[in-house]
């Protein structure tokens, strides 16, 4: 079958041929449709995350039909249309019958610790836990625009943070999840500050919903500007990019009991900041939440918001590129977030 592929870490990632994936015996193998282009496949490429190891495929943001059943899955049939959450559970520890299945410790993560979905086809293993119907309304490119991000998001506002109406957010960094939290937000009654260094970011995280925009290297300190625009600081602060000065950014714009939530991957130097224990955490009591992935159990709720009309995901897609055009949309994000989201749609 057809998959990008790199042979090496910043190595050209490539269409080639290679073997089809085994189906595991209580998994599928999904033919993909549709799959998003993540800062985080950026982050696999460059060799930031400990679970690849080259040549790899990466992606993790698919969507698409089921092709072939293990022998042990029961809850799905060939021709489901399906997408899943991009750490697969193993859907039996005590975790993962607790409902916290995205710190499960026995995890399966489809782009990193096998090959992803850069790829006609994929593997999905422990499918009775963890694959997820889609609608019928919902198209294969807005399912896989929806990847990490938007299901990333809803799970940090919505159960994380409990982002309520009527409270201020901000969000420090408009890539894909940042500009899916912006309209999570304003579907959920809140009230959004965007933060970025990029003025067509910007622009985008305008027409999604957010009720002020900053420019970063326009002003002298980001974090008193929220403060300010939000009249005494933002309830609940997000870090979408994973950097020292986001992380510090969010923190200083919070008011007291305000909660940050740490969604960008955060490496290499930026992987342990300071802070000021005694100003932030202990004098303004605030709190720091981490959140990683989503729940498939967790899938129905945040399609109930979309079907219902609560919430639209138009907008965030603004490229659908073919799959030998995946390796220059991850070279791209070299220098600063292009924006919006980048969809590979034929394979």
């Amino acid at each position: 079958m057809k998959a990008a592929m790199f042979e090496v870490y910043g190595g050209p990632l490539a269409v080639a041929d290679i073997p089809e994936p085994r189906c595991p015996p209580d998994g599928v193998i999904v033919e993909v449709k549709a799959c998003g282009v993540c800062r985080s496949d950026w982050h696999a490429w460059k060799g930031a995350d400990p679970d690849v190891t080259a040549p790899h495929v990466p992606g993790h943001e698919f969507a698409g039909v089921v092709a072939e059943l293990g022998r042990d899955c029961t809850r799905f049939r060939i021709g489901e249309r399906v997408t899943a959450p991009f750490i697969l559970a193993c859907g039996s520890c005590a975790v993962c019958l607790g409902g916290d299945p995205t710190v499960c410790a026995d995890q399966h993560v489809i782009g990193f610790s096998a090959y992803g979905a850069f790829a006609e086809r994929v593997a999905v293993p422990r499918a009775d836990f963890n694959l997820v119907r889609l609608p019928d309304a919902l198209g294969f490119a807005d399912a896989a625009g929806m990847g990490c991000r938007v299901t990333t998001a809803f799970r940090a506002l919505a159960d994380r943070a409990r982002l309520a109406p009527g409270e201020w957010l901000a969000v420090h960094g408009c890539g894909g999840v940042g500009l899916s939290a912006i309209k999570i937000a304003a579907a959920l009654g809140a009230s959004v500050v965007a933060v970025d260094v990029s003025a067509p970011a910007l622009e985008l995280a305008s027409r999604l919903g957010a009720t002020r925009v900053l420019n970063a290297r326009e002003v002298n300190d980001v974090g008193e500007a929220v403060f300010e625009v939000t009249g005494g600081g933002a309830h609940v602060s997000i870090d979408a990019v994973g950097t020292t000065p986001a992380f510090h950014n969010s923190l200083a714009g919070l008011r007291p009991l305000g909660r940050h939530v740490q969604i960008g991957m955060p490496t290499g130097p930026h992987a342990e900041p300071s802070i000021k224990l005694l100003d932030m955490v202990y004098a303004k009591q605030l709190t720091l939440h981490g959140t990683r992935g989503i729940a498939a159990s967790r899938f129905p709720a945040l399609f109930s918001m979309i079907e219902s009309g609560r919430l639209s995901l138009d907008g965030l897609i603004t490229k659908l590129i073919g799959l030998e055009d995946a390796g220059a949309a991850i070279a791209a994000m070299d220098g600063d977030q292009p924006a919006g989201i980048t969809v590979i749609n034929a394979f």
